[in-house]
């Protein structure tokens, strides 16, 4: 089981923005950071919900393509709000919300590229 995952923004503020904003709809926000004071150069946002950050957003990456992570949404509803708030946050359409039957008859996602060219989807696997 993975604990929490980290990736490297080639722009550090706007990926930070986009993912409070893409993120929001799917309960996630910002649970900690860590300041480049505190670290000695890394600048770090831990993006999660119940007070546990699972997902790490810092400074000093290399363009992300090839990877792709994919967020639990519990509603189709969800993932209908992150494709919205990531597009409004500048995200670029890979797939818009719909139905991936080829994946399994209730798989409900939605795909976009963060501005780094990560990969990133919600997904809702509840039937309607």
């Amino acid at each position: 089981m993975i604990d929490h995952i980290g990736i490297g923004a080639g722009d550090f503020d706007a990926s930070r923005r986009f993912y409070e904003a893409a993120l929001a709809p799917l309960g996630m926000s910002v649970m900690m950071e860590v300041t480049p004071e505190e670290s000695g150069g890394y600048h770090g946002v831990g993006l999660g919900s119940e007070g546990k950050p699972f997902f790490w957003v810092g400074n000093g990456g290399q363009r992300g393509a090839g990877m792709h992570v994919a967020f639990t949404a519990a509603t189709r509803a969800q993932v209908d709000a992150f494709y919205a708030a990531a597009m409004a946050a500048g995200a670029r359409d890979n797939g818009a919300p719909g139905l991936r039957p080829d994946y399994h008859p209730n798989y409900y996602a939605a795909f976009v590229f963060d501005p780094d060219g990560i990969n990133v989807e919600a997904v809702c696997h509840a039937p309607e």
